[in-house]
């Protein structure tokens, strides 16, 4: 028998548990077997019992826009305003950026070029 108590679970997950319990039942797996299967496949599903706060783990929308605007001003800034092909930009940006960078532009050999190369290529190729 699984451990714990199921009291936290919403009466959707536990008609699931159940169902999956009889699938592997009707299969020839043992009972506990069975059980322990199913509720470790809902709690895989959907994180376990019922979450505080109603919804689970969802972000809601609004939240995730202001995420992305927050993760866009702080690239912004990490830029400290030089325009994204500048040197200033270049040099701050990573090897992998510089690789998508180049491999955008169609750069030949950009896979074997150091990070220094990347940047002067990218600045050759506008």
């Amino acid at each position: 028998m699984p451990r714990g108590s199921k009291a936290k679970y919403t009466a959707e997950q536990k008609r699931k548990a159940a169902h999956i319990e009889a699938g592997y039942e009707d299969k020839g797996v043992p009972k506990d077997e069975a059980e322990a299967r199913a509720w470790a496949t809902v709690n895989k599903q959907s994180g376990g019992g019922e979450k505080a706060g109603g919804s689970g783990q969802r972000t809601p929308a609004a939240e995730k826009r202001a995420a992305r605007h927050s993760s866009a001003e702080r690239a912004a800034a990490s830029r400290k305003g030089h325009a994204r092909n500048s040197k200033a930009s270049l040099d701050t940006q990573t090897k992998d950026s510089l690789l998508k960078e180049a491999r955008v532009k169609n750069i030949r050999g950009r896979s074997t070029m150091s990070k220094q190369e990347l940047i002067d290529a990218l600045r050759k190729a506008g």
